[in-house]
């Protein structure tokens, strides 16, 4: 279970370096392949196995680092070639049909599509709209997807924990129990497209982490999605610390809503900082949505019609 980590996903890191066909099987690992790739990927096994003999955790960083010790010393990695930093794209290629384990899930409009062709095309996407239109929804469904055809190592999941009315030292709980209810919308999102006890157990095994902002501190997250959620309640710092964990072969989402910000009036918005200063940075794409693309049953969508055309007891729109 150790060397081949959960859900085989350091099988699938090697693999994406080999064209060996690699196989786990009643004990044994079977390669089909180049002898020269089948030498070099059995060096690889006898240190990893020696590693986890030794009660070492194996990661994807740790493969790509015995790999690469591997090609230097036998001269095959220089500084013009480096055959282990080629890494396919996380994002997968038909960004029109998303396949979750529990669903299929496609775009319902044009901002939506763009949405997602975003995703697969820049390494940090902003997506800026009203509530309801899919923007959280439709990146832990891209994440989802990365995760299960082995274009990602894992999922980060966070968001700010703004406080309304209540501090978290009042709250009664654990820690966990206090942050968990700001974090709620996220999982969410996850148990719609995963099976309740497959959830639950990429989250002990920490292929998934769902976590507050702050825990991103010092962080440097590479081959993974990482999605910050309620960005428009981050601070001006906060948001420049999300945006610099970014490691290699990773992919960050930052969605909000700039007209439900929280934060006390001596605070800007990360999010409408990013906004104006970040824009048409190569890599960098920022989506808007508006009220045409929320997706909501009908019935809701009549009673926020009515509310929207009706001053709540005899105010007017402009005072609500």
């Amino acid at each position: 279970m150790e060397l081949l980590g959960p859900a085989d996903m350091n099988l699938t890191t090697i693999a994406r370096y080999y064209r060996t066909y690699i196989v786990y099987r009643d004990g044994l690992l079977r390669l089909s392949g180049p002898r020269a790739e089948k030498t070099e990927l059995q060096q690889l096994f006898d240190r990893l196995i020696a590693r986890c003999r030794r009660g070492e955790r194996i990661t994807p960083e740790l493969i790509e680092a015995e790999i690469r010790r591997l090609r230097e010393e036998k001269g095959t990695l220089n500084e013009t070639s480096s055959p282990v930093l080629e890494k396919p794209p996380i994002a997968p290629a038909d960004m029109t049909v998303i396949h979750t384990p529990r669903k299929t899930i496609v775009p319902k409009s044009a901002n939506q599509r763009r949405y997602l062709e975003a995703i697969s095309d820049n390494d940090i996407v902003f997506a800026i709209g009203p509530a309801g239109t899919g923007k959280t929804y439709l990146a832990v469904a891209v994440a989802v997807h990365a995760l299960i055809a082995g274009r990602a190592s894992r999922i980060i999941l966070t968001r700010p924990a703004v406080e309304a009315g209540e501090s978290l030292g009042y709250l009664p709980g654990t820690f966990k129990e206090k942050i968990d209810p700001y974090l709620r919308p996220l999982y969410d999102a996850l148990f719609d497209m995963l099976p309740l006890e497959r959830t639950q157990r990429l989250i002990e095994q920490e292929v998934i982490e769902v976590a507050p902002l702050a825990f991103m501190r010092g962080r440097t997250l590479s081959d993974a999605y990482i999605i910050l959620d309620e960005a428009q309640n981050t601070t001006s710092t906060q948001m420049k610390m999300f945006l610099t964990r970014l490691g290699w072969n990773s992919k960050a989402i930052i969605t909000g809503d700039i007209t439900q910000i929280d934060l006390s009036e001596k605070y800007r918005s990360g999010l409408v900082e990013a906004e104006k200063l970040l824009a048409g940075i190569p890599g960098i794409c920022i989506v808007h949505f508006d009220k045409s693309d929320v997706v909501r049953p009908p019935l809701v969508s009549r009673i926020i019609h009515a509310y929207e055309n009706k001053g709540d007891n005899g105010q007017s729109e402009s005072q609500k």
